[in-house]
């Protein structure tokens, strides 16, 4: 007899019968009854609580069940040996009877247990306790090392490579024509992907759990965010490497770092970034030489062989370099450098002439010159102004190929993102549309999520109160026994992810009298032949919140060391209160870090005289809490070194607060938290950034540094930068 005629016979008499209850019973009847259990009158109790008011139903359903189970009741009716289940005179409470003792059976009346029970142990669990954490903190430690030391001589190696030889050996020029008609989306299932001890990608382990997949269509852009850790640039190097399995005809390419300067021209570096051309190129010249040399060689056989060996391989090279739009590599070039702010002058210089920050560009450029199937970009907004920025979120929406994106700029994704990949947990998670869809629809799933688990707490909360109640009741212990079959039987309850929130904090500025600061007709510049701001009309008081945008080089910075009295101006007035303290974030604040000192250090060296729990309650202000707070600050990442400067700078008090891009090295939860704190504080605030919606957010008047002077804009952030866009494209 199986479990499924046994659930039909039930179904046949009571339809409305719960699935789970009709598994139990069915399952219980035919295999997982106790040879000592009375089953039939186990199942006669439990039909009752289910047909009530239907006796005769109950009674006619279990003549069936009896006749259907004769052959297995006879069976156990032979080989049980043990008594039969007794009704007890009156209920006892098993869970206030005292415990029964293990081991009072063993001999004449003598409870070994208890005797023991009242002899305390000589060992300090305390101290013992305290010894094993410290030995697998020293086993973890020397595993960790190990694998740091095998990952720096790797990150040696690939540092030995040049450019050319790391593209060649992650495209093989094999791989262009390869590629034709195959397709380029990318789709691998449970990949794992670790760092040192660190797993950042989790593959399937038991059957509830999902392993992390990695699903990229071909023309989609993708904006993958995270919390600061979560190993997304991990990802990221793991993928141009090809260390994660994608197909070897899909061509990579990852702007990480700078480009190593030299004496070759911006506009030549470029050129040469697409691998490929370069090496056509210099075929075809090497090709074109070979036959102008065969032309004066002769006529014989093997001349004319080679003549046609040569010719052969020339109208191959020449087909390559017409699909890869070859000719038209200057024109494009320039133009990809005109938009990231290398004016002619500029293109014509050595890499050698620019600052990391330009160069940054430079390698920017580069990777897009070179179009692969697959660009990944890391936090590229962190290395552009505006007005560059601009131009790239139009370019970058007209991407032919696949886009992996890594940015805590929603602006930036908004504009540029088809998709979002939210890692979290060892796993992504994949969601249409630009950021602001992706926050929406995540916000609502997550309520479902916690809407349901509630529930379900509820639910086995209210099966473990009857469970409770009537388990050693003798007319409601079948009852009991079946809501712990349901319980046992209901997959495990995993609590949603918390969303994690943060919170900065500071002080509350004093109030001082107007005005503050002012420039009045102030003129600067660092020789007289070549002024950088002329006239310049700038006030700043305690409502104040204004931020500046402008491109590179126009005098943003300028202006702020004019206003924190680093630089004198040359002509002008600048008027400030005696009683006025300036908080200055500059954005190179980590050259301004002591690394080998922990933040509490860092800070008593600054402000003197307060406890240590002072300095640690003060950084817990800006989310550096717990051992972050003594850890040296060369370990931290660049949002926690951010977060130390903020604190630097709340102890000073400040009235104004000058902040040059804040957002560069922070997560989204700790940009919200900045915005939060600078819209609830009393100071003044003047900020430098190319964050859209951070300036949305915190400032109220937009300054323009352009042309040598600073004027107001009249309009937002998002009518300057379609000026920028368009002054950029009606360029000749």
């Amino acid at each position: 007899m199986s479990t499924q005629e046994i659930a039909k016979e039930i179904l046949s008499v009571f339809p409305d019968t719960e699935e789970p209850i009709v598994q139990y019973l069915s399952g219980y009847l035919v295999d997982d009854a106790g040879a000592e259990e009375d089953v039939l009158q186990v199942a006669n109790d439990i039909l009752d609580s289910l047909g009530m008011g239907r006796p005769k139903d109950v009674q006619r359903l279990m003549e069936r069940l009896r006749d259907l189970l004769s052959d297995q009741l006879a069976a156990r009716a032979k080989t049980s040996t043990r008594p039969k289940l007794m009704k007890l005179d009156k209920v006892v409470d098993l869970s206030k009877a005292g415990a029964i003792s293990n081991t009072i059976a063993l001999g004449e009346g003598v409870d070994l247990e208890s005797i023991n029970k009242a002899k305390a142990s000589r060992v300090d669990v305390k101290k013992l306790e305290k010894q094993e954490a410290k030995l697998r903190a020293k086993i973890e430690k020397r595993a960790r090392r190990d694998l740091y030391e095998g990952s720096k001589l790797l990150d040696q190696h690939r540092k030995q490579q040049t450019y050319e030889e790391m593209f060649m050996k992650v495209n093989p020029l094999e791989a262009a024509a390869s590629a034709k008609h195959k397709s380029k989306d990318i789709h691998l299932t449970n990949i794992d992907v670790n760092f040192g001890s660190n797993r950042i990608l989790h593959v399937k382990l038991l059957s509830y759990t999902s392993g992390a997949t990695l699903t990229l269509a071909y023309g989609r852009r993708y904006g993958l965010v995270g919390r600061n850790g979560v190993g997304k640039s991990t990802l990221l190097r793991h993928i141009a490497m090809r260390e994660v399995p994608i197909p070897p005809h899909i061509t990579i390419l990852f702007v990480e770092q700078e480009i190593v300067g030299d004496d070759t021209t911006a506009l030549d570096s470029v050129l040469k970034a697409d691998v490929w051309r370069d090496h056509l190129l210099k075929e075809e010249a090497a090709l074109n030489a070979k036959l102008a040399e065969l032309e004066s060689g002769g006529d014989d056989r093997r001349v004319e062989e080679e003549k046609e060996e040569a010719s052969s391989r020339l109208v191959e090279v020449h087909t390559r370099l017409s699909d890869m739009d070859a000719e038209s590599g200057p024109s494009r070039a320039a133009a990809l450098l005109a938009g990231l702010g290398f004016n002619e002058e500029d293109q014509s210089k050595p890499t050698k002439s620019f600052s990391g920050g330009w160069r940054m560009r430079l390698a920017l450029a580069r990777a897009l010159f070179v179009k692969p199937a697959l660009l990944l970009l890391d936090e590229p907004s962190n290395h552009i102004d505006l007005n560059a920025l601009a131009w790239l979120e139009d370019y970058l929406q007209t991407w032919p190929g696949t886009l992996l994106v890594v940015s805590h700029d929603r602006a930036f994704l908004d504009a540029v993102a088809t998709d979002i990949v939210h890692q979290h947990s060892g796993r992504l998670d994949y969601y249409k549309g630009n950021f602001t869809q992706f926050y929406s629809t995540k916000s609502e799933r997550d309520r479902n999520l916690r809407k349901e688990y509630e529930t379900q707490v509820e639910y086995r909360k209210h099966l473990q109160a009857f469970i409770d109640r009537w388990r050693y009741n003798a007319n409601r212990a079948a009852q009991a026994q079946m809501r712990i079959k349901i319980l046992e039987k209901l997959p495990d309850l995993q609590p949603p992810e918390e969303e994690e929130t943060e919170k900065f904090k500071f002080p509350e500025a004093e109030k001082i009298s107007p005005p503050l600061l002012q420039l009045s007709e102030v003129t600067f510049g660092y020789s007289p032949e070549k002024l950088i701001l002329r006239n310049v009309n700038f006030d700043v008081g305690l409502d104040s919140r204004i931020a500046i945008v402008g491109a590179n080089g126009a005098g943003k910075s300028t202006l702020i060391k004019l206003l924190t009295s680093e630089l004198k101006p040359f002509s002008g007035d600048c008027n400030r209160n005696g009683r006025l303290r300036i908080g200055y974030f500059s954005q190179h604040h980590v050259d301004t870090l002591i690394p080998t000192m922990s933040p509490v250090q860092f800070l008593a060296s600054k402000f003197p005289g307060r406890t240590e729990q002072e300095y640690r309650s003060h950084l817990g202000n800006f989310q550096i809490s717990g051992m972050t707070g003594l850890q040296l600050i060369g370990t931290l990442s660049g949002g926690q070194k951010s977060r130390v400067a903020f604190a630097v700078l709340s102890l000073q008090k400040p009235h104004v607060l000058l902040l040059d891009e804040p957002t560069n090295h922070l997560d989204i939860e700790g940009l919200d938290a900045l915005m939060a704190a600078l819209n609830t504080w009393n100071g003044g605030v003047i900020v430098i950034s190319h964050d859209e919606r951070f300036i949305t957010s915190v400032a109220k008047e937009l300054w323009v540094c352009a042309n040598g002077t600073v004027s107001k804009f009249m309009g937002d952030v998002q009518s300057y930068k379609s000026l920028i866009v368009s002054n950029v494209k009606a360029r000749p």
